[in-house]
């Protein structure tokens, strides 16, 4: 299991680099310019990586650590991209008094990823939430829109290989 940045790597199109300029150009020089810039980057990217961050602080004229530390800084941010399938554990209340946290360990093992990461090969990202609103299904996780409650541990591999076929 790791707990390194995804090693995916950065495949920006040329469309997507135009379409970024083009934001930056209509932000520069306005004060507080980094936010909806960095807000538009994520959509046309899908996350922040290093490459886009620099885009950004070149585009605007500020340090790549000034935007580093606000794509840091804001949960909404991310510095890595989601996999094609994206894995939600509740840790709510409910769900963590009946096993959750156990289910997710499960998910991080199978996976190889700790929560909050995307496998290398772009098949996954697991991320731990709070409520997923499914309380009396507890345990609860998501594979996208479909919901998988009343879990134990040895329920995850089954469920997961469905998704890597």
């Amino acid at each position: 299991m790791t707990n390194k940045i995804t090693e995916i790597p950065f495949r920006g199109t040329p469309e997507q680099e135009a379409q970024l300029k083009e934001v930056i150009a209509q932000h520069k020089g306005q004060s507080g310019a980094m936010m909806p810039v960095l807000q538009k980057a994520q959509e046309i990217y899908g996350y922040l990586p290093i490459e886009v961050q620099t885009m950004v602080a070149e585009g605007l004229g500020v340090s790549l650590e000034q935007v580093y530390g606000v794509s840091t800084f804001y949960s909404w941010f991310t510095l890595e991209p989601k996999g094609e399938h994206l894995i939600r554990v509740c840790l709510g209340t409910a769900c963590y008094v009946k096993g959750s946290a156990d289910i997710l360990a499960e998910l991080e093992r199978q996976l190889g990823i700790k929560a909050g990461h995307t496998t290398n090969d772009g098949k996954f990202t697991l991320e731990a939430t709070r409520c997923l609103g499914c309380c009396g299904l507890a345990p609860v996780m998501t594979i996208d829109d479909e919901v998988y409650g009343r879990l134990v541990p040895a329920d995850v591999k089954g469920i997961v290989d469905k998704f890597r076929a």
